[in-house]
C-alpha cells in the first residue's frame, strides 16, 4: 500500500486559510493535517478544521441528486433523480422564466461556504453573466469595513501577523481572534509575553478579552464615539502627530473640529464606558508607539458600522502611526492584488448586466419588494440563508411559495435544502481543485484535488458547467478545467500585477504555497496612498455623494426600530449580539457531532442584572421575541455581557433548534455604506417559560 500526501487548503472563511497535507491511500484520505511548513499555519489547525476528514466524510453528506416531493411546507421528502434529469429540469424551467420574465428573474445565492478563486469567484460570475441572472449584492459580512478602508487608505493592506512581535500597544476593536483568526493568537501572547500592552474593546468578556490586560465593554453601537472621544483626548494633551497629519493626511483641520463634539464625559455617556478609563488608554494608545489597532468584520454589522471603522482609521492617522513596522491596522490584505477583471467575468457576448439584489433583503426580494420582473428562481450554493441571514422568517416565507423555483447545491440537506425543489450533492474540498488566497496573509496556496468526488457529487464549477451546457451555452470559458482557470487567472492578472512575479500554476503545484512577491511588508510604508489626494482621506466627499453620509468620521445613535411584541414594554428591550461560536464557521461544522457537543446546545447570555429582573436562572428555557420573529433556548447567566445586551452565537441550524435560530430576530435594513448588514442592531424582548427548565 503506498501513500500519497497531497496539497490542500483550508476552504472555510477565516484569514488565516490554512494549508494542511491530506494522506491518501488506495483512493482515500486517511489523514489531514496541518503544513509544518506553512508560514502562518505552522503545523497546526483550529478546532473547527483540525478534524476535517469527520466533515468530509460524513454519513449525511449528499450523495445523489434529488426532487422534492409533494407540495412545500412540512418535512420534505426527496425523490433520487439521476444528474440529466436535473439538468434538464433546470433547463426547462428556467427556459420557461426566461420567456416569461427575463433572465433577470433568476437569483443566484452565494457566499463564502467555499472559498477559492474557481469554485467561489469564477463561479460567482461567468455562467450568470452569460446567463444574464440578477446580480447579487455580497453584502452580508464585511462590506461596510472593506468600503471605509478603501475610501479612508485607499485600500486594504493589513500588518503581517509577525508584526505584533514589534507592537507596544494592541488594541483589539470587536473582534475575537481566538475563536476567529486563531493563528494570530500565538504572535499576540508571544508580544505580550514580550511587554506589548493588550487591551479588547468588546461589549462581551470573550475569549481574547480573558486574556488581555484590559477589557472595555462599550455599548453596542457606540464604538465610534469610543475611537473618536480618543482622539479628542490625544488630541487635548497634544499627544497627536500635527506635522504628521499636515503632510499625510486630508481633511485633519476638519477632523479636528469635529472632535469638538466627543467631549470625555459626553463619551463615557455614550459608550458606558467610565471616563478615566478611556483617557487612560487613549494616552497610552498614543505614548506607547508602535500601537497597532485589530479589528475585523464584526464591528461593522451595525446601523453606523462604516463610519465606525472610519474612526478607527483615523486613530493611526492622528498619532503619526502609518507606515511604522508594528503600527496601523490589522484587518485585511485583499487589495495587495486584485484578479484580472476581464479574466474573471469574460463578459464577451454576454447579456447586459442584470440588476442588483442585496443579499441581505433575500427575504423581501422573494416576498414582493422586487417586482420588476419578480424573482422566480434561486440557486443556492456555497451558502445556508435560512440559518445565516438576516429576517429569516421573511426568507421562509418567500421560500415557501409554489410559483419558486429553488435549487441547492449542497454538501447537506441544511435549513435552506428543506425549502428546495432540486437539491444537486457538492464535493468537498477534498473532491475538487482550487487556489486560494489568504485575507490575513498575502500566500497563495494551491488545493489539489486528493481523492475522487463522493459517489455522484460534483464541485460548484463542474455543476454550473453542466447547466451551461443543458442551457446550449457553449462559450469556451464556461467549460474549462480548474487548472486552467487557474493558470488563465494568475497570467493575465501577473501582465499588471507585479505581486504575482514569479508565481505560476507549475509553482503552486510543486510548493502548495507561494508567498506574493512584496517589496515592503509594512504598509503604506511610503506613505503613499491610493486616495483621490494621495493621503489618508480623513474627509471623503465620495462618501456623501454615494451614500448619504457624513464625510467626517461620526457616531450617530441609529436604534433598532423593532417594536415590542404585545405586552412587553419598550423599556425591557435588549440589545442581542450574535457573535462567532468557536466551533463553527458560521453554520458550516454545525451538523459535525463532534464539534457540536464540543460548542454546546444555544444559550443566551444575560447579565445577572438582567437576569433577575425577569426571574430569570441559569438553565431556564427562555423566549426571545421582537416583532421579526422569536426562537427559544437555553439561559445563561453571566458577567461576560453588560447589563441591557445579551448575547448568543450565530451558526446553529434552526431544525436543530425547534425550526429556529437568532436569524428569526435579526434585523434585514441595511447599514451607513456599501449595504452592509445589521445583525447586531437588534433590539428584543427576553421571557421566562414558566415551568421549563434544562437541568
Amino acid at each position: 500500500m503506498t501513500a500519497q500526501s497531497v496539497y490542500s487548503v483550508c476552504p472555510h472563511d477565516c484569514p488565516d486559510t490554512c494549508s494542511a497535507i491530506t494522506t491518501v491511500e488506495d483512493g482515500r484520505a486517511v489523514a489531514f493535517v496541518a503544513n509544518p511548513d506553512h508560514a502562518i499555519t505552522r503545523g497546526w489547525l483550529c478546532a473547527k478544521v483540525n478534524d476535517y476528514l469527520a466533515h468530509a466524510c460524513h454519513p449525511e453528506r449528499l450523495r445523489y441528486p434529488l426532487r422534492r416531493t409533494g407540495h412545500k411546507g412540512g418535512a420534505p421528502e426527496w425523490k433520487r433523480i439521476s444528474w440529466g434529469e436535473a439538468m434538464g429540469e433546470i433547463s426547462e424551467r428556467w427556459g420557461e422564466i426566461i420567456d416569461r420574465h427575463g433572465a433577470e428573474a433568476i437569483l443566484p445565492y452565494s457566499y463564502s461556504g467555499t472559498l477559492g478563486l474557481v469554485q467561489m469567484d469564477v463561479c460567482n460570475t461567468r455562467f450568470w453573466n452569460r446567463l444574464g441572472a440578477s446580480r447579487l449584492i455580497r453584502a452580508i459580512c464585511g462590506s461596510a469595513c472593506e468600503f471605509a478602508v478603501g475610501a479612508t487608505l485607499g485600500g486594504r493592506h493589513s500588518v503581517p501577523y509577525h508584526h505584533v512581535l514589534d507592537s507596544e500597544m494592541l488594541i483589539i476593536w470587536g473582534s475575537n481572534p481566538v475563536s476567529t483568526g486563531p493563528h494570530l493568537m500565538p504572535f499576540i501572547r508571544k508580544a505580550h509575553r514580550r511587554g506589548c500592552e493588550v487591551v479588547v474593546v468588546d461589549p462581551r468578556r470573550s475569549r481574547t478579552a480573558r486574556g488581555a490586560d484590559l477589557h472595555l465593554a462599550p455599548r453596542p453601537g457606540s464604538d465610534a464615539a469610543l475611537a473618536l472621544g480618543m482622539a479628542r483626548v490625544i488630541v487635548d494633551r497634544g499627544l497627536h502627530a500635527p506635522d504628521w497629519l499636515r503632510s499625510h493626511a486630508f481633511g485633519w483641520e476638519r477632523l479636528e473640529q469635529r472632535l469638538d463634539e466627543y467631549p470625555l464625559e459626553g463619551v463615557a455617556k455614550i459608550t458606558g464606558v467610565d471616563a478615566g478609563v478611556i483617557e487612560e488608554v487613549a494616552i497610552r494608545y498614543a505614548t506607547r508607539k508602535p500601537s497597532l489597532i485589530k479589528f475585523a468584520d464584526g464591528i461593522n454589522r451595525n446601523r453606523n458600522g462604516g463610519q465606525t471603522v472610519r474612526a478607527l482609521c483615523a486613530l493611526p492617522a492622528i498619532t503619526g502611526q502609518y507606515g511604522v513596522r508594528g503600527a496601523g491596522i490589522c484587518y485585511s490584505t485583499s487589495d495587495y492584488f486584485n484578479w484580472s477583471h476581464a479574466a474573471l467575468h469574460h463578459r464577451e457576448g454576454c447579456p447586459a448586466p442584470g440588476r442588483k439584489i442585496n443579499m441581505n433583503r433575500l427575504g423581501a426580494a422573494l416576498t414582493g419588494e422586487v417586482t420588476d420582473p419578480p424573482v422566480m428562481s434561486l440557486y443556492v450554493f456555497g451558502a445556508n440563508p435560512i440559518a445565516s441571514s438576516p429576517n429569516a422568517a421573511l426568507i421562509a416565507e418567500g421560500l415557501m411559495r409554489q410559483d419558486l423555483f429553488t435549487v441547492v447545491h449542497e454538501l447537506f440537506v441544511t435549513d435552506t435544502a428543506d425549502y428546495a425543489d432540486i437539491v444537486l450533492p457538492a464535493t468537498s474540498q477534498l473532491e475538487h481543485t482550487d487556489l486560494h488566497r489568504g485575507y490575513g496573509h498575502t500566500v497563495l496556496a494551491y488545493n489539489q484535488a486528493a481523492i475522487p468526488p463522493l459517489d455522484e457529487c460534483k464541485s460548484n464549477w463542474e455543476t454550473l458547467g453542466l447547466i451551461a451546457t443543458a442551457m446550449g451555452f457553449v462559450e469556451p470559458w464556461l467549460h474549462q478545467t480548474a487548472d486552467e482557470i487557474i493558470d488563465e487567472m494568475i497570467t493575465e492578472t501577473a501582465a499588471h500585477v507585479p505581486e504575482l512575479k514569479g508565481i505560476n500554476l507549475n509553482r503552486l503545484k510543486r510548493e502548495g504555497a507561494v508567498p506574493l512577491a512584496l517589496d515592503d511588508e509594512v504598509p503604506y510604508a511610503d506613505l503613499q496612498f491610493r486616495t483621490p489626494s494621495g493621503k489618508v482621506q480623513l474627509y471623503c466627499q465620495s462618501l456623501a455623494e454615494r451614500f448619504g453620509v457624513d464625510p467626517l468620521p461620526a457616531w450617530t445613535e441609529s436604534p433598532d426600530a423593532a417594536s415590542p411584541p404585545s405586552g412587553y414594554d419598550s423599556d425591557e428591550a435588549l440589545e442581542l449580539l450574535s457573535p462567532a461560536p468557536h466551533h463553527f464557521v458560521s453554520s458550516s461544522f454545525a451538523n459535525q457531532d463532534q464539534l457540536a457537543r464540543r460548542e454546546g446546545a444555544p444559550t443566551l447570555q444575560l447579565h445577572p442584572q438582567d437576569a433577575k429582573s425577569r426571574g430569570i436562572a441559569s438553565g431556564d428555557r427562555v423566549e426571545v421575541i421582537n416583532s421579526r420573529g422569536s426562537f427559544k433556548l437555553e439561559a445563561r447567566v453571566s458577567e461576560d455581557v453588560i447589563p441591557g445586551v445579551a448575547v448568543t452565537y450565530k451558526g446553529f441550524w434552526a431544525k436543530q433548534n425547534g425550526g429556529r435560530n437568532v436569524n428569526w430576530t435579526t434585523s434585514d435594513t441595511l447599514a451607513d455604506l456599501a449595504g452592509q448588514s445589521t445583525f447586531h442592531t437588534n433590539r428584543v424582548w427576553v421571557n421566562k417559560i414558566e415551568g421549563r427548565r434544562v437541568t
